[in-house]
């Protein structure tokens, strides 16, 4: 059995709130000289394990740090001294807690705490100081468009660690900057903390704000807002409320674990029993807005890239979803090229002709390998590509 949690040293100097997170600054602590290694080499993760030396996530590799093996007592004093009292009591009870850390000036940081094998745990994960615009991020265009819709749903789907929180992030600042809106946002935990602009936003977190997203989503129906953030639709109820929160005229973003614009929709469909399975088509069927796919590559040269499936709302998707026929997905996608469409594989080949990945990484990560060979094949002049490529931060979540 592991070794007791330690009782938590002197209180920090500083503690304050970010949205519902507690956030500390003391100056400098000696966890500092292993995070500031990761902005300063596009890194995204720190780990700390008991057992073994700190290991750095870079470009979507791990590094082992040249150090020794921590053990109980290195951990206590690299993580105790920045942890929240209240927070370091609740890790000894449970064994996982999560809480933020700011870095002086230079950076902030989404902490967990958790117990193996060995004993105690942590991983820090670089979040940008301020939220990301679309112009820094350079957007497709389509995605950044979405911005300005009124109502319906917009998907961003993907694995973990593929950039959804901060595309959606920098769409919603764009909503800020351009729009008088009241965004609520459900989140776990909060990320990207925005700041009033011509918008007003309320962010709440699962856990100290509200118990669930199901929960978050019908509660801020009565918040009046205008725009709806749902961190992740990971159930069936929550899937039922961000419908019908959309089904009413709201703009609803939220996020799936899929890799496809047409699995995203089967996705939703099939959480739901059979015999509501009908309405549900015809409620997404006028609902859906677009489906954005994502997934992070290593750059040919240092750093990631993302790569971006997009599908947008038309008759013909209506139709499609309305009578069970999410096969002709793609090929709307191959058909709606004039209005910003792309699918993966045309994403992932236009990344190599510009050089920007390698072949090998492109094809590793394409749905259909003949199809992008063959697409690969056709040269500079094959019409993909038409809604761009984007470049997000290292630390995209």
């Amino acid at each position: 059995m592991s070794d007791p949690i330690p009782a938590h040293p002197e209180a920090p100097e500083k503690v304050f709130q970010v949205g519902a997170l507690e956030i500390v600054s003391i100056g400098t602590n000696r966890i500092d000289r292993f995070l500031s290694v990761l902005p300063k080499r596009n890194g995204s993760d720190l780990h700390l394990s008991v057992g073994s030396p700190p290991v750095l996530r870079i470009d979507g590799d791990l590094e082992r740090i040249r150090y020794r093996a921590l053990n109980e007592g290195d951990f206590y004093n690299l993580v105790g001294p920045i942890a929240p009292p209240r927070i370091w009591t609740q890790y000894g009870e449970t064994g996982d807690v999560d809480f933020a850390y700011q870095m002086g000036t230079e950076a902030r940081f989404r902490v967990n705490l958790f117990r193996q094998e060995r004993g105690s745990a942590a991983v820090f994960r670089l979040i940008p100081a301020r939220v990301p615009t679309v112009e820094e991020l350079q957007l497709p265009g389509p995605v950044a468009d979405l911005a300005s819709a009124a109502r319906g749903l917009v998907l961003v789907t993907g694995p973990t660690g593929s950039g959804k929180s901060t595309t959606l992030a920098a769409i919603l600042d764009r909503v800020n900057r351009r729009y008088t809106r009241h965004v609520v946002t459900i989140e776990d935990p909060i990320e990207f903390v925005h700041v009033n602009d011509r918008s007003i936003f309320t962010q709440r977190e699962i856990g100290p704000d509200v118990p669930s997203f199901a929960e978050g989503v019908k509660a801020a129906m009565r918040e009046d807002p205008d725009c709806l953030l749902v961190g992740e639709m990971r159930d069936l109820e929550t899937m039922r409320m961000a419908l019908t929160a959309a089904e009413t005229g709201l703009l609803v973003f939220a996020t799936l674990h899929t890799n496809s614009a047409a699995k995203a929709v089967d996705r939703i469909i099939d959480a739901f029993p059979a015999s509501e399975q009908e309405q549900i088509r015809v409620v997404l069927a006028e609902s859906v807005r677009a489906v954005v796919a994502q997934q992070l590559l290593k750059r040919a040269e240092t750093g990631r890239i993302p790569a971006f499936e997009i599908l947008l709302g038309s008759s013909a998707l209506s139709n499609a979803i309305r009578e069970g026929k999410t096969a002709q997905i793609n090929n709307q996608i191959q058909t709606g090229k004039s209005r910003g469409m792309i699918s993966m594989d045309q994403s992932l080949a236009e990344l190599v002709r510009r050089r920007l990945v390698t072949p090998d990484e492109a094809l590793e990560r394409a749905f259909d390998r003949e199809t992008f060979r063959s697409i690969l094949a056709k040269g500079p002049g094959s019409p993909a590509g038409a809604a761009g490529t984007a470049r997000l931060p290292e630390d995209a979540t």
